[in-house]
């Protein structure tokens, strides 16, 4: 089983970002992905989540609007538009996999996720 996450870069404030999520070993059309981000010395973000068959189930409120999610599931691929990127959009983001719905009460939760990428990192400077 591997994710593995691409895309990340440097990318001045206002710029945007295309992130990549690859799958494989496991049937990726049957779980949910969730994008996360998470700075050093900080709590782990939930920021999407989306189903094959559910489509997007939760976006966060700090992204939404601006973070839009896509797939391709043919490919086994998941993607994370993300625009007008800022300063504190600056974190390693990671792709997860959970078999289960792993939004909960309202939140998305990185400890019920099956699989993880190593993640990428996204610098947001000038």
């Amino acid at each position: 089983v591997q994710l593995v996450e691409s895309g990340g870069g440097l990318v001045q404030p206002g710029g945007s970002l295309r992130l990549a999520c690859s799958a494989s070993g496991f049937a990726y059309d049957d779980y949910h992905i969730g994008w996360f981000r998470q700075v050093a010395g900080k709590e782990r973000e939930g920021l999407v989540s989306t189903s094959h068959i559910d489509g997007v189930q939760f976006i966060a409120d700090s992204v939404k609007g601006r973070f839009i999610p896509s797939d391709d599931y043919g490919q086994n691929k998941v993607y994370l538009q993300m625009n007008l990127l800022q300063p504190e959009d600056t974190a390693v983001y990671y792709c997860a996999a959970a078999k289960y719905d792993p939004v909960i009460g309202g939140r998305l939760e990185s400890g019920v996720m099956d699989f993880w990428g190593k993640g990428t990192l996204v610098t947001v400077s000038s």
